[in-house]
């Protein structure tokens, strides 16, 4: 997607564009972003390096940073220590580096507003999640003025997807669809950060996908706090279904995910828009959070275990093959011994291919933080420990199913931890589990963005591995999205040959994009 350029820009842009009254020219500064939390950080961290890099800063990459930015997180207790601590190691570092700024930004700068100088006084610059785009003219007005600049707003200022954005992972991208979120769930600080739901028009996503395409993308994701309650805002209660569809007639677009939908507002044309889409990819992420009809009513979580049951089966029967991941929350207030017994049962029998499971996190302004019967940490940590334990079983027995299945995968930047010694390269099924494969002696290697088919050999909780013995047992399909990365790599200093692949194919910094992944162990 292409970067938009002010017509009169200031700062650094200014001085090197030569603009009148500017200052005389410097080095470029660069900037860094540290992203904490879920895919809508993620996603806005593109928007903060795109809004940087259009304001005449550059991506650091061995140097100290210029600018640091902190894309912050708020929904776990552990958020506030990370982001101080981080913040108390970079104020030695900036008492060395003349000019240094540090920004902070996202779901805790929202919450915690002017605390955040308060505690780290060597801030520059804190803004919300509602004005991202400001960010450029906040650390030009602190550079300017010496003093540490705050603004909050309290609802959206500028749709987001209307900011400049920079995609390191040229062979996909995130489009959101909507942003905030009208549920009330007890334990969630997200929509009062984030605000209402607000939705984007048919049309305006559809265009976006289709420049992303055009760029060179062949998958993209569906972002929303509750996709499918998308089209609410503008009285469509189809639309999620309908966009689906619509995904599914544009050229060049192969793969298409979405994350994440809730089981409540789940309906049955979204799965067979799911079924008949031939580029939307046969995975879900359904977040369950509890297994205990009593803890989801006190989640207030408009479903019960057996309604969350109802659509695995109806998924499952549309696309067999389907996998299914979800959220589990722990530890929530009141959980007894026989609610989260039935979380185990539901996890049984739902045969998660993944399960992001978390510790309950008491957050201040949040209902349940003020509920009875909090859970001491200790039953709480066993309780976790069971819970992954059953899971990663599961994951382990239902990856096992994959083994002598041929699988097509779109290759990533991303390798294992082993990759230096396996030599593996590692890509994501239809499926999005995740495939390390190597490649036989004499077979061109394929590039980040083209397509792999080979067949499973091995299989781990977390991952499978394909090991194909000749040419005759892998397929590679050079791709558009291949192509797009060449010209990328080429586009960069230092940039490997058309082909290269390995860590050192990597782009320094780069944010790779998807469904989000746990950490990949082993190769």
């Amino acid at each position: 997607m292409s970067l938009i350029t002010p017509t009169l820009p200031t700062g650094p842009a200014a001085e090197q564009a030569g603009v009148p009254g500017a200052s005389p020219p410097e080095a470029q500064r660069t900037y860094e972003v540290r992203t904490y939390g879920c895919q809508m950080n993620v996603h806005d961290s593109e928007r903060i390096s795109g809004l940087l890099e259009a304001a005449g800063y550059a991506a650091a990459t061995d140097a100290q940073a210029d600018v640091v930015v902190f894309n912050t997180c708020a929904v776990r207790e552990n958020a506030d220590n990370k982001l101080y601590g981080n913040l108390g190691m970079l104020a030695s570092v900036k008492e060395t580096h003349p000019g240094m700024q540090i920004a902070v930004g996202g779901c805790l700068a929202q919450k915690d507003r002017d605390t955040i100088l308060k505690k780290a006084p060597w801030v520059d610059a804190v803004f919300g999640t509602h004005n991202v785009g400001a960010l450029p003219a906040l650390l030009e007005r602190a550079r300017h003025n010496n003093e540490a600049q705050l603004e909050i707003l309290e609802s959206l200022d500028v749709f987001p997807s209307t900011l400049p954005t920079k995609r390191d992972a040229v062979y996909s991208g995130w489009v959101s669809i909507s942003v905030g979120c009208n549920n009330t769930c007890t334990f969630c600080i997200v929509p009062a950060l984030r605000g209402k739901e607000r939705d984007r028009r048919p049309g305006e996503i559809l265009a976006e996908i289709e420049a992303l395409v055009a760029d060179g993308a062949i998958e993209v994701t569906l972002l929303g706090q509750n996709v499918n309650s998308y089209g609410v805002e503008f009285g469509d209660r189809g639309a999620f279904a309908k966009l689906l569809r619509a995904c599914g007639a544009i050229e060049g677009l192969e793969r298409v995910r979405f994350t994440s939908p809730h089981p409540a507002a789940f309906t049955d044309d979204v799965i067979d828009a799911m079924a008949e889409t031939p580029n939307v990819m046969p995975q879900l992420h359904m977040p369950l959070q509890s297994g205990s009809d009593q803890i989801l009513k006190s989640m207030r979580r408009s479903y019960r275990s057996s309604k969350f049951l109802g659509i695995l089966d109806r998924v499952r029967d549309k696309m067999p093959h389907a996998s299914i991941s979800t959220d589990i929350i722990v530890g929530f207030p009141g959980e007894t011994e026989e609610d989260f017994q039935a979380t185990l049962d539901v996890v049984e029998k739902s045969r998660f291919a993944t399960a992001f499971t978390f510790q309950y996190s008491k957050r201040p302004g949040t209902p349940a933080a003020d509920l009875p019967n909090q859970i001491p940490k200790a039953v709480v940590q066993e309780r976790f420990e069971r819970l992954t334990a059953l899971q990663d079983r599961i994951a382990a027995e239902e990856n096992s199913l994959q083994l002598g299945r041929t699988v097509e995968l779109m290759v990533t930047a991303q390798q294992g931890r082993k990759a230096s010694e396996t030599h593996r390269l590692s890509g994501r099924a239809r499926d999005q589990r995740l495939v390390h494969f190597s490649v036989p002696d004499g077979v061109d290697p394929p590039r980040p963005g083209d397509l792999v088919t080979v067949t499973v050999t091995e299989a781990a909780a977390f991952h499978l591995v394909a090991d194909p013995t000749s040419s005759a047992d892998i397929h590679i399909r050079r791709s558009r999205a291949g192509d797009a990365w060449d010209r990328s790599q080429a586009d960069s200093c230092g940039a490997p040959a058309p082909g290269a692949t390995g860590p050192d194919a990597l782009t320094p910094g780069a944010v790779l994009l998807g469904m989000p992944s746990l950490p990949v162990r082993g190769a």
